[in-house]
């Protein structure tokens, strides 16, 4: 990942034995890809803060600091509600996100990473991870609540227990017959997250594009509108339509961006209006602030296909903001801070 300017992530298509062979994937959907093997966050840590129930895995960002050592490994991992009814406006209960990270010598992985085509590597066991710890079959999360007529797999709660029963699980319970290839309707799509360096001359050549472009529009309006309704479109020009403006040229030349990295930089906003102040993003438990590391695009949600019009999960875009130290914790994933922002409703 970029350490200097804005990298941008993109999705592309990829098979999930890809991504199951990447030691470090960068990626979105389908079950996370763990970097510790211990002390993997389960419920509680991962229930939404309104409903309760478990979130899902949105995605993971491969994330390590050059030359630190502490952070030769890096990952962040963001998880979200799935009920439509817990996205009240720029409320961020039903959102969470985990910091992982290991030194280049450590218990897990080999200090040089292995050859892209290593004859020795087997796919990992879905409900088992590689320290042995059980994994819920639905979600991929921690999962001690084991099918009491099978035993062969457990599950992270009750309710995604019901979720796999309905699903496949019926049908494959005390049978000598495969697992189901069908992801569940719990997970979101699996798709690989990419990144490039974002190019500022597309960006101001889009924005000189965007003012040629409004330059002919309003030509044409003046021929319909009379110079009193001019001013008075001026007048009610307001401080989060400029913003908003910023936003929209800001991506006009990548719209399928779904992240943008700006670790210590700032966030794009698509709003003026509930923007965190300073004092407004707690510090990390070891004392340190945190500091803005990036941002999940609102593109993201048409390309999960949830975006709808009627009920569904919702953002403007997701805030991520980190340890400024990334602190040692060990083996143990580090609870960060995320931010909501919402659209402007049209009034």
């Amino acid at each position: 990942m970029a350490q200097t300017g804005v990298a941008l992530g993109f999705l592309e298509e990829a098979e999930h034995w890809q991504l199951q062979s990447y030691q470090f994937p960068s990626k979105v959907g389908g079950k996370p890809a763990w970097l510790s093997q211990l002390d993997i966050p389960g419920l509680p840590e991962l229930a939404c803060g309104k409903c309760q129930l478990p979130t899902a895995f949105l995605m993971q960002v491969y994330a390590p600091i050059t030359g630190q050592d502490r952070s030769f490994h890096r990952t962040l991992f963001v998880f979200c509600c799935k009920t439509p009814d817990c996205y009240s406006r720029n409320d961020s209960r039903c959102l969470k996100v985990f910091r992982s990270q290991l030194p280049r010598r450590n218990d897990f992985y080999p200090y040089d990473p292995p050859s892209d085509e290593d004859p020795n590597w087997t796919e990992r066991d879905p409900c088992v991870h590689g320290s042995g710890v059980k994994l819920c079959k639905l979600c991929g999360c921690p999962g001690q609540k084991v099918c009491s007529k099978c035993h062969a797999v457990s599950y992270c709660s009750k309710e995604h227990q019901t979720i796999d029963w309905k699903h496949c699980h019926k049908k494959e319970c005390c049978k000598q017959v495969p697992s189901s290839a069908v992801p569940s309707p719990f997970l979101f799509p699996e798709l690989e997250l990419v990144t490039e360096p974002e190019e500022h001359q597309k960006e101001e050549t889009s924005q000189l594009v965007g003012d040629a472009q409004n330059n002919v529009e309003c030509s044409s309006l003046v021929d319909d509108l009379a110079e009193a309704e001019l001013e008075n479109m001026a007048m009610h020009e307001t401080e989060d339509g400029k913003v908003f403006q910023k936003f929209k040229r800001r991506i006009a030349s990548e719209p399928h961006q779904v992240l943008r990295y700006f670790r210590d930089g700032s966030p794009l906003w698509v709003s003026s209006e509930h923007v965190p102040v300073e004092k407004g993003i707690p510090h990390c438990s070891c004392g340190s602030r945190r500091i803005f590391e990036f941002q999940v695009m609102p593109q993201l949600l048409n390309d999960l296909k949830v975006d709808s019009p009627d009920a569904s999960i919702d953002w403007g875009t997701l805030a991520v903001y980190t340890c400024a130290d990334s602190c040692d914790k060990g083996n143990k994933y580090s609870s960060e801070f995320i931010w909501k922002q919402d659209f402007t409703e049209q009034k």
